[in-house]
């Protein structure tokens, strides 16, 4: 009889995770002092980022589910205080149409939709060197990884393993036409970069992603994605 209350349950809040996760996917945004703070949802993923108009500030995240009115994160990133990865942290939240509220009142607002064929979490598993393309980050938990969803991007590379993180850089994007376009409104590496727009051609082959162009440093680069989950 234990065994079939449990099972009842979890049944329950796979519902419970179904449901949310799909009202929760998107990008929601909060600003407060001239401090923007851009949480991400996508696939099952997320990203909470802090940044002003010129300076980006921290950012952390990994996959999360939802039971009831509580998000629960697996930290795989945070680069203010990367002890924490691993670690799991909850945060109750109170649901509505356009917006979430979180314990300490903050409302985040549910940026307008935006529906791309791009949208996804992706993680890259190619790239071009010297005229051929190699497989990368097929081993370990080195990664870097891209979360596209409602007009708004964000890649990080990091090592959960390591509790490591190389760089995160974020902001708008635009897919039309197979071409793809990138508009920072952070970069960790580089504050200078902010506001700043790059052009890349880009192209779904057999379900992955086909990027290339040059990179926020001139270089030229050819990388294939493919989705996370």
């Amino acid at each position: 009889m234990k065994k079939l209350v449990f099972f009842t349950l979890f049944l329950i809040s796979l519902g419970l995770f179904a449901q949310n996760k799909t009202d929760l996917q998107g990008a929601y945004l909060l600003e407060k002092e001239g401090v923007k703070k851009l949480w991400l949802f996508v696939d099952g993923y997320s990203s909470l980022t802090e940044y002003t108009e010129s300076e980006y500030i921290q950012s952390k995240g990994g996959p999360f589910i939802i039971t009831g009115n509580s998000l629960t994160i697996t930290l795989e990133f945070n680069d203010k205080n990367p002890e924490t990865v691993g670690d799991y942290i909850s945060y109750p939240i109170q649901w509505h149409e356009n917006y979430f509220m979180d314990e300490l009142g903050n409302k985040w607002i549910k940026q307008t939709p935006i529906s791309q064929e791009l949208d996804g979490a992706w993680k890259i598993t190619a790239r071009k060197q010297n005229g051929e393309m190699h497989e990368i980050h097929q081993t370990g938990e080195r990664k870097t990884i891209k979360l596209l969803v409602d007009g708004y991007f964000q890649w990080f590379a990091i090592d959960p393993s390591q509790k490591s993180f190389s760089g995160t850089g974020g902001g708008l994007y635009f897919f039309k036409k197979d071409v793809y376009t990138e508009k920072i409104h952070f970069f960790s590496r580089d504050n200078a970069r902010v506001g700043t727009s790059l052009e890349f051609e880009g192209e779904i082959q057999n379900g992955k992603w086909h990027h290339s162009g040059l990179s926020s440093k001139g270089e030229l680069i050819y990388e294939i994605w493919t989705k996370i989950n």
